[in-house]
């Protein structure tokens, strides 16, 4: 009779997912993740013949989550109607909460193929609404302003990794409202 399996793929991506979250995509080494699925190495080179194959897996993960945060953000409090700005917000949000994460989406020069663009527009079209909400707004060039937008929102998200960009949210959003009127 075969052996039953019980450390899934499912079980070490998982695995794999939270050490990454805890102490990013690099510490997800087999000897450390088998530590952390409780297992050996062997189940994790079954599955994966290679380290490289399960770190895509887990980007893959990450970006489906920045979008589920993203998601659930926007159906929380809303601070503002003006495009980019909900937006800025939930990124720099996603930054404090989520350094390692975001480091690995947002910092990375691999980005799996894929354009920052992509990583943005999450699985939701989230960043191609935004730019159609502005286009509905009346805003003449919506790049251009999100790009203006742009500089703040991922400078204050790449400062709170430092525990350097210490404004509140009121702040923050006074100040995303502020570049959006003055080049809207």
């Amino acid at each position: 009779m075969a052996r039953k399996i019980s450390i899934t793929q499912d079980v070490i991506k998982n695995a794999a997912f939270e050490l990454a979250r805890e102490e990013g995509l690099e510490a997800v080494t087999a000897r450390k993740l088998a530590t952390k699925a409780g297992c050996s190495t062997q189940p994790i080179f079954r599955v994966y013949s290679k380290m490289e194959q399960l770190h895509e897996e887990i980007f893959l993960m990450t970006v489906h989550y920045f979008s589920d945060f993203y998601e659930s953000g926007k159906m929380g409090e809303k601070l503002s109607d003006k495009p980019f700005v909900q937006f800025g917000l939930l990124y720099i949000a996603f930054a404090e909460k989520e350094p390692k994460l975001f480091s690995m989406l947002f910092l990375s020069g691999n980005r799996y193929g894929r354009s920052l663009y992509e990583l943005l527009n999450g699985s939701t079209g989230a960043f191609a609404l935004e730019m159609t909400r502005a286009k509905n707004a009346g805003v003449k060039d919506p790049g251009a302003l999100f790009m203006k937008m742009w500089i703040f929102i991922h400078g204050a998200a790449c400062m709170s990794l430092t525990g350097d960009y210490d404004l509140p949210k009121e702040e923050t959003l006074r100040l995303l409202e502020e570049t959006y009127d003055k080049n809207a």
